[in-house]
């Protein structure tokens, strides 16, 4: 029997959503979470998590990223992933060198760090006086601020925890016990990095429509900006190991060794409310393709013109996003409200029952009252 549309979803649900593990296990079997500053009701690495791990709480990552042997970093964006994983895009050589002056800055920077220990950015900033500069976003923030970024992100530094959100840091020395996975990664060549890499991101994602696999396989230069010129053939080759299929006249790829007919890939009855960087829902065209109708996020969009809200969560039911809700807390209290793709709530009672046990998970996650 060919593989259907049906097929691809229920896999993509089951495989993401797997049975919740420990916190150690669930970001090994992502292999990697991407984070996100805004807190609505919690940061998207917290949301993530929160169906995955047993007994997750908000803020659980950042309280236990010291012991977990983790490393935040850019892959295909930003967030958080095992060293093994970390260890394929480095030492990561970048495209624009510091000039000599900021080279200088680096260097005093990198041994007051050294002296230190471990510092948060304030310190730095109290220190050397860098001043302020412009950001990305147009507005201005601190110039060591900026600077520890720009040597966290070519490998002179690492985040060695967070406080309240903030990135505090450490020299990136060699690791003292260098495990045989992550000895072997350093030996790699180029090509054999980039398919390891690839594999990371088709792990996390599949099922993949082949505009989204190439997508994917681009933003590695971020991750790994010494090895542009390898995505072309680093992409080629995955086409041709990974499972495959033409489902309504577009190309999908999965992991070999996966069947997406498989009845292992049931989902559960469960009413879940996903970050909208969940991997479940984070390809917008898979979204449309999956539930036909369009998911947008709209935090940066200006509020007059909002349709779902400010921080929509995707509302799962069974094999459905059947909606989307917006959840704030306020004095201790849970408050959530919610839009459906059918102008109003399904009627059965198993969905009333499903989203009440979720919003009682969510205050659980949240810590709050009621």
């Amino acid at each position: 029997m060919p593989i259907t549309l049906s097929h691809l979803r229920r896999y993509a649900i089951a495989r993401s959503l797997f049975k919740p593990t420990t916190l150690k296990r669930a970001i090994e079997k992502l292999g990697f979470v991407q984070a996100d500053p805004i807190r609505a009701p919690a940061r998207a690495q917290d949301l993530t998590l929160r169906h995955r791990v047993k007994e997750y709480r908000a803020g659980d990552l950042e309280r236990r990223y010291p012991k977990l042997g983790l490393e935040e970093d850019f892959f295909v964006n930003y967030g958080f992933l095992p060293r093994v994983h970390h260890a394929l895009m480095h030492p990561r050589t970048v495209r624009i060198k510091f000039t000599p002056t900021r080279s200088k800055q680096a260097e005093a920077v990198l041994a007051f760090v050294r002296e230190r220990g471990i510092v948060h950015p304030r310190e730095v900033d109290a220190h050397f006086s860098h001043g302020r500069v412009t950001n990305w976003f147009g507005g201005t923030s601190n110039a060591s601020t900026q600077l520890l970024n720009q040597m966290h992100y070519r490998g002179l530094l690492r985040v060695a925890r967070r406080d309240s959100g903030v990135r505090v840091y450490e020299v990136r020395e060699p690791e003292p016990a260098v495990t045989s996975q992550m000895a072997e990664a350093a030996e790699m060549a180029a090509a054999a990095k980039m398919d390891a890499l690839v594999d990371v991101i088709v792990h996390k994602y599949a099922p993949l429509p082949a505009s989204t696999l190439g997508s994917l396989v681009y933003f590695l230069r971020y991750g790994a900006p010494q090895w542009t010129k390898e995505r072309s053939a680093a992409l080629a080759r995955a086409k041709l190991r990974l499972g495959h299929a033409r489902v309504e006249g577009i190309d999908w790829y999965w992991p070999a060794a996966e069947n997406p007919q498989s009845r292992r890939w049931r989902p559960d009855d469960a009413v879940r409310l996903l970050t909208p960087f969940d991997p479940v829902v984070w390809d917008r065209r898979r979204f449309e393709l999956f539930w036909n109708w369009a998911y947008r996020f709209e935090a940066y969009t200006p509020a007059p013109k909002r349709k779902l809200g400010y921080y929509a969560l995707p509302l799962l039911w069974h094999e459905r996003v059947i909606g989307w809700g917006n959840i704030t807390v306020a004095g201790g209290r849970l408050n959530a409200s919610f839009g459906y793709t059918d102008g109003r709530a399904p009627r059965n009672p198993a969905f009333r029952a499903g989203l009440d046990l979720e919003l009682n998970r969510l205050r659980a996650f949240l810590k709050t009252e009621n």
